[in-house]
């Protein structure tokens, strides 16, 4: 199902600025955006709110003849509320006011739309209540998301706000790959099925690959590896999420930074039993404890390899078993799709981590995949190929983008429902 509230309210034709907001549930993160040229304006982080340490960073970011300028304040921000206020007076010293005119909406991250939302959605009062619906299954996420979006809808009432959805990238996938093997009447009783996530990053980075193939992106087949603190895997058709590797929860799916990934459910039955670990310390392990932190102390990459480097050989399991188990996927996710014509790694690690990229392609030439060593050494924010041209499956390097995601399709919704031609 498809759920776009009704659009009571558009954009004025001569208001062209998205401000796009993440609420965490101690932290801020915003970008305003002006979709003309698709520039960004401003960008700020709010940390630590409801402490005596908050901090808040904004940077105005470089005009024709002018150059970045950051300002910073620590001090107390009591809740999401306050922390807005101080996000609205630094755009405002800027003259970039939420009361401009030229503030087009606001477009709010909300990590679990369920089954319900696979459309970015104008909120109302129903949005919000079925946002709340969906708290059991992200706990973690959505509570803070509704926090923002309640509180911005309090600062301008009368602006379009839009919620656009981590899982609705992910809810074309078929129900043979969304369906958990349970019974289907306790599966749907309590909503157990796989929703997937990242998935504004797995749209913006599907299509990028696309456009640096120079094709159309309902021609393209894409495996795409976001690869941060979180980790996900897609297989994208034709510009169509067909499989994803995070589940319920983001739990699932590829090893991460402080998560395990898949694993056999009866260990916790078996840490429950054997160990006498309540289900809240078993959340806190799986979920915080586990994966590269759990295997070595450590959830950076960069400190990881320069550990193998020193000879450290539980850094070298630990990225061995990521490195491994994002072979799986690739492999896997080759076989999905059976014709696969790009493999795409964005985010932190998958920007950056030279060596993941080489170890996670190595020996997979039976695909049709290689990394050419001096193109995937070199680091640009730029999306790139890093594959021999005579590679038959394209590998790159995509930045990911979510802000702009967002943005874009904040304003496709809203500007008298004009949709913008290039999503990249």
């Amino acid at each position: 199902m498809t759920a776009t509230a009704p659009r009571t309210e558009t954009a004025s034709s001569n208001a062209t600025r998205v401000l796009v907001l993440n609420s965490g549930s101690s932290s801020v993160k915003y970008q305003l955006l002006d979709m003309r040229d698709r520039s960004r304006l401003a960008v700020g982080l709010v940390e630590r709110i409801g402490e005596q340490t908050s901090h808040l960073k904004h940077t105005r970011l470089a005009t024709e003849g002018d150059a970045d300028a950051t300002r910073e304040r620590s001090g107390p921000i009591a809740d999401h509320e306050a922390a807005l206020g101080a996000v609205a007076e630094e755009l405002a010293a800027d003259g970039l006011g939420l009361d401009s005119p030229d503030l087009a909406a606001i477009g709010h991250r909300v990590v679990h739309g369920g089954m319900f939302f696979t459309e970015p959605t104008v909120i109302d009062d129903a949005v919000l209540t079925e946002i709340e619906r969906l708290i059991p299954v992200a706990p973690l996420h959505n509570p803070a998301n509704l926090t923002g979006i309640r509180t911005a809808l309090g600062l301008r009432p009368d602006l379009p706000q839009v919620a656009v959805f981590d899982t609705a990238f992910h809810t074309t996938m078929p129900e043979h790959a969304a369906r958990y093997a349970i019974d289907t009447k306790i599966a749907d009783r309590f909503r157990v099925r796989r929703y997937g996530f990242h998935g504004t990053s797995h749209a913006y980075v599907s299509r990028a690959a696309a456009k640096l193939l120079d094709r159309a992106p309902e021609d393209v087949n894409v495996i795409v590896l976001h690869l941060g603190n979180g980790a996900s895997a897609s297989a994208v058709r034709g510009g169509v999420c067909v499989d994803t590797s995070m589940g319920l929860t983001p739990l699932e799916g590829l090893v991460m930074g402080t998560r395990s990934g898949d694993m056999d459910p009866a260990v916790i039955f078996h840490l429950r039993r054997v160990g006498g670990m309540s289900m809240d310390e078993i959340d806190t392990l799986l979920n915080k404890r586990s994966g590269l932190f759990g295997l070595c102390g450590d959830n950076d990459m960069r400190e990881i390899q320069r550990r193998i480097d020193a000879g450290d050989a539980q850094a070298r399991l630990a990225f061995d078993l990521y490195v491994h188990r994002l072979r799986k996927y690739i492999g896997a996710y080759c076989a999905v799709l059976g014709r696969v014509d790009a493999v795409a790694f964005t985010a932190g690690v998958g920007e950056n981590a030279a060596a993941v990229r080489r170890a996670a392609i190595e020996g997979l030439d039976v695909f049709g995949l290689a990394v050419d060593e001096e193109r995937n050494a070199v680091r640009s924010g730029e999306a790139r190929l890093i594959s021999p041209d005579s590679a038959r499956v394209a590998v790159a390097v995509v930045p990911t983008d979510e802000e702009m995601e967002i943005a874009t399709q904040t304003y496709a919704l809203v500007a008298d429902g004009t949709a913008l031609e290039d999503h990249t």
